[in-house]
């Protein structure tokens, strides 16, 4: 999962995008309206914590812009204590919810889950499974007979994207938009190899799983024979 910031006060959102990548979010964060607009259009974030009172463009201004363009990812507004109006604007203008500061880490988390859960979101109880494989996206460790074995961070997020998308072709640039953010310089050479690593760790496991390569368009997992690599 992605989620993108909009906050200006600077050590706020810092604090926050720890918080979140702590718990294996993905997490960017802009402290301008405008440039949050500007990365709330490109569609690649699962969902937006967004603060009111923004330089640029303001809080309720950019999240009616964005439901004008179709984005109707969930947005928690991020609101001063006890501004009821604030609050009815929120969500009056299409917000899915809304957190008053200061707020705890297990609240925010609790909100988080509840409203990409509304949206029917793929939430998941912490495991994923496709074939003879199952990834735990909180400790970031992947099983499958009888086997088990500690990802990376990249990795985990890789293999969960693939596995939540099952049968979907997953091009390189969908993966660079959603594991390193759109305005990355990530290049394809690096989905490469984070695709060979997950295919070595599936061969260790003797997975029947594999990621097939459909050329000149992208990824997609499926079960096979096994293959094994020395």
């Amino acid at each position: 999962m992605r989620i993108l910031i909009v906050e200006d006060e600077v050590h706020l959102a810092e604090a926050l995008v720890q918080i979140l990548k702590k718990h294996h979010y993905s997490v960017d964060a802009v402290h301008d309206g405008r440039e949050g607009y500007d990365n709330a259009i490109s569609g690649i974030y699962d969902l937006l914590l967004l603060d009111i009172m923004l330089p640029g463009m303001d809080g309720i201004s950019l999240l009616k812009a964005i439901r004008e363009e179709g984005i109707n990812v969930p947005v928690i507004m991020l609101t001063a204590k006890g501004e009821v109006s604030d609050k009815v604007a929120g969500l009056d203008g299409g917000a899915d919810d809304y957190i008053a500061k200061p707020f705890s880490t297990e609240e925010l988390l609790a909100r988080i889950r509840a409203a990409l859960r509304r949206k029917g979101e793929t939430i998941q109880e912490d495991v994923l499974k496709f074939g003879d494989i199952e990834l735990n996206t909180a400790n970031l460790k992947l099983s499958g007979n009888g086997k088990e074995m500690k990802l990376i961070l990249k990795e985990s997020e890789l293999l969960e994207l693939l596995m939540t998308r099952k049968s979907a072709i997953t091009s390189k640039d969908q993966i660079i938009e959603k594991l390193w953010g759109f305005d990355s310089e990530v290049e394809n050479n690096n989905v490469e190899v984070y695709i060979s690593f997950l295919r070595k760790k599936l061969a260790f496991l003797h997975s029947s799983v594999r990621i097939h390569t459909i050329r000149g368009v992208g990824y997609v997992l499926e079960e096979s024979e096994p293959c094994l690599i020395n």
